[in-house]
């Protein structure tokens, strides 16, 4: 199959010139002088925000093919927008005998490898001599067409197949907020709730929750008397302990304000998130030394889908001491934080002592509810808190528009049964959703699989490229390398004549 096709470097087919800098312009004032300076974000995202002398600069046309020569995404390559080769790209030319998509296609099979292989220390740069040292598949245009027209057929597929992995992925995130909206509209638990005999109404479940805080404040108390005469007796040093707060009066919200909540079932009851549980607000500054166990929480490293902290990915943590020392307030295990300053309403349970930043809130553990009950109820009203969000240049909840969501009170065996349901079916989520990723994962390594077969000549079949063969322009590689090469120094002629000296990049011989 590969009796007239031949490896050639690619610098044999190709030429090359670097971007640079010129003075950049405000506006664009005159399509002759000003054009639009392609940099990384123009190349990529096709968002244009500067332009440029085009007297001054290397310009390229639609269509020109690029290289990302410079950065972190150095070796990428793709197509033009009309305007001037930014400084950290690199314009690559083909000559005549070289299909301008077949060079495209062979150029995207090289990322991988000149990214994982960048030159230099600081700022990593593409490595000239595995670019231009890589060996090209050198076979007739026909079978270039051939091999380019394979290659979109099964990245379309490839395409399709992803997209609807997206989609899934997205039908997978509704799916998460309609389980929570059931679990506390009481949809879940409604036959569990069948079968039971002894469940309080709402009347007798607030009496009961009104004397157990009774009760958790009767021994605050106590602790806290002790602490005094503890205090006392060492002579009143340090800083004397502070009483408990009265705790707010418990009720529930008002005609008006339930109208516009969901129904719930009888025997819940709707109170105020700030009613119901301890809440604080952190401290504004973040400690200085970080030397132990107790973690410093911030918005990062709350999950997306996850209500758990993962305690191994966070480096920064303070010791007992240095939590007395910067008077930072530890928040206890059993109590949910939730994000309110720029993504709001991403919550997590507190499985470990921690320390937050003024962009968590945090909710004390009381126990007439479960964590992971608040923990998802929040999730669920991330669009409450966007509601109530004051916008400046980022949005944030102050306390007391944290402490505002109606939150749907239950006994703590159903909130336990409603915490079973809920995860019961986001397990099955989680299991679907890793089950896509892995997919687009695999998707994506088949691109480069389909790429490395062209151009390793294994992509085409032996009666495709019998077909090629009867094209009228199909010659073998041999006759045509002879017209690349003349081609090729025509070309550098021409640009010493006009431009005085090679604008091209240096290439040393390889060794033969």
């Amino acid at each position: 199959m590969r009796e007239d096709w031949i490896d050639i470097e690619l610098q044999e087919v190709c030429l090359s010139s670097k971007g640079k800098k010129p003075p950049i312009l405000e506006n664009k004032t005159s399509e002759k002088i000003n054009v639009p300076y392609i940099n990384i974000k123009a190349f990529e995202k096709g968002i244009i925000d500067e332009y440029t002398d085009g007297n001054k600069c290397n310009l390229c046309e639609d269509g020109d093919l690029l290289m990302v020569w410079d950065g972190a995404r150095a070796g990428l390559s793709g197509k033009a927008k009309k305007g001037a080769v930014g400084s950290t790209l690199m314009k690559i030319e083909e000559v005549k005998g070289i299909e301008k998509q077949y060079l495209s296609y062979f150029l995207l099979s090289l990322y991988t490898k000149i990214n994982t292989n960048p030159r230099g220390v600081g700022i990593p740069h593409v490595e000239p001599r595995i670019l231009w040292y890589s060996k090209l598949l050198l076979v007739s245009s026909p079978i270039q067409r051939a091999i380019v027209s394979k290659i979109e057929a099964l990245f379309s597929d490839l395409d399709n197949g992803i997209a609807n992995f997206k989609k899934a992925q997205a039908q997978l995130k509704t799916y998460r907020q309609a389980v929570l909206k059931k679990a506390f509209e009481g949809e879940l638990t409604k036959d569990w709730r069948a079968k039971q005999t002894n469940l309080p109404t709402a009347e007798q479940l607030l009496k009961q929750i009104k004397q157990e805080r009774q009760n958790h404040y009767d021994q605050q108390i106590e602790v806290w008397k002790k602490a005094v005469k503890e205090w006392e007796k060492n002579g009143e040093k340090g800083k004397k302990p502070s009483k408990p707060q009265t705790k707010k009066e418990l009720s529930l919200l008002k005609e008006k304000e339930l109208k516009e909540l969901p129904l719930i079932p009888d025997g819940w009851f709707y109170s105020e998130i700030g009613n119901i549980c301890n809440c604080i607000v952190p401290n504004r500054d973040k400690p200085k030394s970080f030397s132990g166990d107790i973690k410093w929480i911030t918005t990062p490293d709350l999950d997306e889908k996850l209500i758990k902290l993962d305690y191994s990915k966070i480096e920064i943590g303070l010791t007992k001491n240095e939590a007395e020392k910067y008077n930072a307030r530890v928040i206890p295990i059993n109590s949910v934080i939730m994000t309110c300053v720029g993504t709001l309403g991403l919550s997590s349970i507190v499985e470990k002592e921690i320390v937050i930043n003024q962009q968590l809130h945090a909710f004390l553990p009381e126990n007439y509810y479960l964590p992971k009950s608040l923990a998802y109820y929040i999730r669920l009203n991330k669009n409450f808190y966007e509601r109530i969000s004051t916008s400046t240049t980022i949005q944030y909840v102050n306390k007391d528009k944290c402490n505002s969501l109606p939150f749907p009170l239950c006994s703590i065996s159903e909130q336990a049964q409603i915490v079973q349901e809920i995860e019961s079916r986001l397990s099955v989520c989680d299991k679907v959703e890793q089950s896509i990723s892995e997919s687009i994962l695999k998707a994506e390594a088949l691109r480069q699989s389909i790429l490395k077969k062209a151009f390793e000549g294994k992509l085409l079949s032996k009666a495709e490229i019998e077909q090629c063969k009867k094209e009228v322009d199909y010659e073998p590689a041999s006759e045509l390398l002879k017209k690349i090469k003349a081609d090729k120094l025509a070309k550098e002629e021409a640009l010493k004549k006009t431009q005085g000296k090679k604008k091209i990049i240096t290439k040393k011989k390889s060794k033969k």
